[in-house]
């Protein structure tokens, strides 16, 4: 029994310090804005006029919708309207 709370313990202990050591890492890659590259209803907030907030583009690869990306990728990501922005597109 007592090898078993042990594993146990051992067990949630490492899933813990994972779980730990995953956001640490996420937090320390810089992240910037990235327009005109999510798909419809997959934007991380605002989208301009009729929208408030993450999940309200109306349409793939929308203009004014951002998506979060890791910095210095966005203006390499290929979509069928053209390349990610830095700035929202018309």
């Amino acid at each position: 029994m007592r090898s078993t709370h042990a594993t146990l313990a051992a067990t949630l202990a490492l899933a813990a310090a994972g779980t730990a050591f995953s956001t640490a890492a996420s937090a320390e890659t810089p992240m910037e804005k990235c327009y005109g590259v999510s798909l419809a209803g997959k934007n991380d907030c605002k989208a301009g006029a009729g929208t408030s907030c993450a999940g309200t583009s109306k349409v793939d690869y929308q203009g004014n919708a951002w998506k979060l990306v890791k910095a210095g990728t966005c203006t390499s990501i290929k979509t069928p309207k053209g390349y990610g922005s830095l700035t929202p597109k018309a």
